[in-house]
């Protein structure tokens, strides 16, 4: 059964704070010693009714290990469809992430996406990282705004993309063109981003319309997902800007 939405509890002051700016937060846990220091976004939670909960140890009702003294129980965002997500930004601008296991990667990459003016994330719903209270805490607000699409299969996801005219392109060390200057990058596009390690599965690297690497010294074996991810998105920002 598809879950009904993701955020229902986020966590840490950034996030916390961006939840509250977008009305989502339904209760409010804080620690009783840090109630001083998170005075505002307290006020902030009565201002919306939100119930505030004072506890002895955030930690107790928090999925990190790091929650900065306060959680946030909140309405659950909306997952969209493949098709909203092509329709967010004009041309369609689009991450799509190959099975991503590390839920910081996928949260530090949704904040280089809105930061870049990316539209909307793939993922599938199988295999990837969960979406939940770290993802959210990485992202730093960044998941409030930028849109997921949750697909079941990433190839067919990118055979739909093409019937949309969406053009794919696939991030690997041994990608036939370099990333910069990249003219499709002006098109519909999607950047398709590997997994930690394994990189682009070999399905969802066939299904691309071309595979293209990002230049780094020799010494330098990979970049890590959420950097790559971060300068493709920057870097179809540049190809637009430049053409406009």
């Amino acid at each position: 059964m598809a879950r009904p939405g993701i955020g229902d509890s986020v966590e840490g002051v950034h996030a916390v704070d961006a939840a509250l700016d977008a009305g989502r937060v339904e209760r409010l846990i804080v620690e009783r010693t840090r109630v001083g220091s998170l005075r505002q976004l307290i006020g902030r939670a009565e201002a919306a009714g939100a119930p505030i909960q004072l506890v002895d140890d955030a930690r107790d009702h928090a999925f990190t290990t790091a929650p900065q003294g306060i959680v946030a129980k909140c309405r659950p965002i909306r997952t969209i469809s493949l098709e909203s997500a092509v329709a967010v930004t004009d041309p369609a601008a689009l991450l799509v992430l190959d099975h991503l296991e590390d839920p910081r990667n996928v949260g530090a990459i949704a904040r280089s996406a809105m930061a870049a003016g990316i539209g909307a994330l793939v993922m599938s719903d199988r295999r990837s990282a969960p979406l939940g209270a770290t993802a959210f805490k990485a992202a730093a607000g960044a998941l409030e705004t930028v849109k997921v699409a949750e697909v079941s299969s990433i190839p067919r996801a990118l055979e739909d993309l093409r019937r949309m005219g969406v053009w794919s392109v696939g991030l690997d060390a041994g990608g036939e063109r370099p990333l910069w200057g990249l003219d499709l990058l002006a098109e519909p596009v999607a950047v398709v981003v590997g997994a930690e390690g394994a990189g682009l599965s070999r399905l969802t690297g066939e299904r691309c319309d071309l595979v293209a690497h990002i230049p780094i010294a020799e010494e330098v074996e990979s970049l890590n997902a959420s950097v790559a991810a971060s300068l493709a998105a920057f870097e179809i920002m540049r190809v637009r800007s430049h053409g406009s």
